[in-house]
């Protein structure tokens, strides 16, 4: 079986949260949030108990709102903070995704937004974004 990196620190992050409870406190939620801003495209952060099957084979469609943390175009990346996304069976939490830097362009970090989303596995690539 090939992986990449992504998939690799997707299965580094699932197995990290396996031994962690389900407590959180202001200051570890704001630590994980910071430390989620600087991450590499497709690692998450919260509460990860029902996420999907890492290394699933298809490619899904799935949309959701959040707002924007960080963006580094240089990197094609955008990280969101978002609510539950059922079609990937994700739970909110904050997670860096790839999107082309055009999409990048349109939206600044703090603003309100709506996006589209191609999930392979437990990674995510913005497809479409729009300010709410």
């Amino acid at each position: 079986m090939k992986l990449n990196h992504a998939t690799a620190l997707g299965l580094a992050a699932l197995l990290a949260a396996c031994g962690q409870g389900s407590e959180t406190d202001a200051s570890n939620t704001s630590a994980e949030a910071t430390a989620t801003a600087s991450a590499p495209a497709g690692t998450m952060s919260g509460e990860m108990g029902n996420m999907a099957t890492p290394g699933a084979a298809t490619a899904t469609a799935a949309h959701g709102t959040g707002t924007v943390k960080a963006t580094d175009r240089s990197a094609g990346t955008i990280t969101l903070e978002h609510g539950p996304i059922p079609e990937a069976n994700w739970p909110a939490m904050t997670m860096a995704f790839k999107a082309d830097p055009s999409l990048i362009d349109r939206v600044k970090v703090g603003d309100e937004v709506e996006f589209d989303l191609k999930v392979e596995g437990t990674a995510g690539e913005v497809t479409a974004i729009s300010k709410r």
